[in-house]
């Protein structure tokens, strides 16, 4: 099993842990639906440049945000943060389930799931001479 089947497997699995720690907490759905997309924005950062768009796509799309949210819902006893942590988690997990990728620099499409490299296999890479 390849590095990258193993991201998206642990992204379906952080999807459906997400999916049903809103249902114990009993989220309305309209919410769930109101804020699915809204990691999504970070991409407007590629409005500015693309360095500037990977930092700020990424940073909406790492798992510390919504866990450090929750953490703080939690610690808090703020239902609503509670709820956003996990819409927020099973995006990104939603979106590493399809193969969307943390940004590389080097432009939009390329992702730490679909880059060249993240395709091959060691066996397949040669060594530089010394």
């Amino acid at each position: 099993m390849t590095p990258r089947t193993i991201l998206r497997i642990e992204g379906g699995a952080t999807l459906a842990a997400a999916l049903y720690g809103y249902y114990l907490l009993d989220g309305p759905w309209w919410l769930l639906a109101v804020l699915a997309l809204a990691p999504d924005l970070s991409m407007l950062g590629y409005l500015v440049d693309e360095r500037i768009g990977s930092v700020v796509y990424n940073l909406g799309h790492t798992y510390t945000l919504p866990v450090a949210l929750g953490a703080v819902g939690y610690g808090l006893d703020a239902r609503i943060l509670l709820l956003g942590a996990l819409v927020w988690a099973g995006h990104i997990g939603a979106d590493r389930l399809v193969g969307y990728g943390l940004k590389l620099t080097s432009g939009f499409d390329e992702t730490h799931l679909s880059h060249p490299t993240a395709e091959r296999k060691p066996r397949d890479r040669v060594p530089k001479p010394r």
